[in-house]
């Protein structure tokens, strides 16, 4: 065999296993800055953006799912040409449509969980007592003496 099919039986290979696993770290890397996102959630607004972003996660899954479904249909009613791979692809088919479900399920849980805090940080906010402007004023006098007492 000479040694330039040697390099690309070799090469090749190589590169395929490159592209796979480029892909998988980017949807690693999508899955880390949404769970950063929502660890520094701390506003009612962080939390809205965060229960909108899981509706739409989960309206996307249960859309793949319905589509999946559709295909494990055709797989089932057609399954006479497809021969011995037809089994394969209905296995994989209802693998794919379990994962979807799974996946908008957790999407639902998510979204209903930043509501929930959305809300309590809402309330939170409407049930903090108004402050008088002369105790605001006061305030600021303090902490004014405080500096200057601090800087002598």
């Amino acid at each position: 065999m000479s040694i330039k099919l040697r390099k690309y039986l070799v090469v090749l290979p190589l590169l395929s296993l490159l592209a796979a696993c480029a892909q998988l770290g980017q949807l690693e890397a999508q899955n880390d800055d949404g769970r950063k996102l929502a660890q520094n959630a701390k506003t009612y607004g962080d939390h809205d953006k965060l229960a909108n972003y899981y509706d739409d996660v989960a309206k996307e899954m249960a859309t793949k799912a319905a589509e999946k479904k559709e295909a494990l249909q055709h797989y089932e009613d057609k399954s006479q040409y497809y021969g011995r791979g037809g089994q394969d692809f209905q296995s994989h088919a209802t693998a794919n449509l379990r994962y979807y479900e799974q996946a908008a399920q957790e999407a639902q849980k998510h979204a209903h969980f930043h509501r929930k805090i959305a809300a309590e940080l809402l309330q939170r906010e409407y049930a903090k007592p108004a402050e008088i402007p002369s105790q605001q004023d006061n305030r600021t006098i303090k902490t004014k003496k405080n500096s200057h007492s601090k800087n002598l």
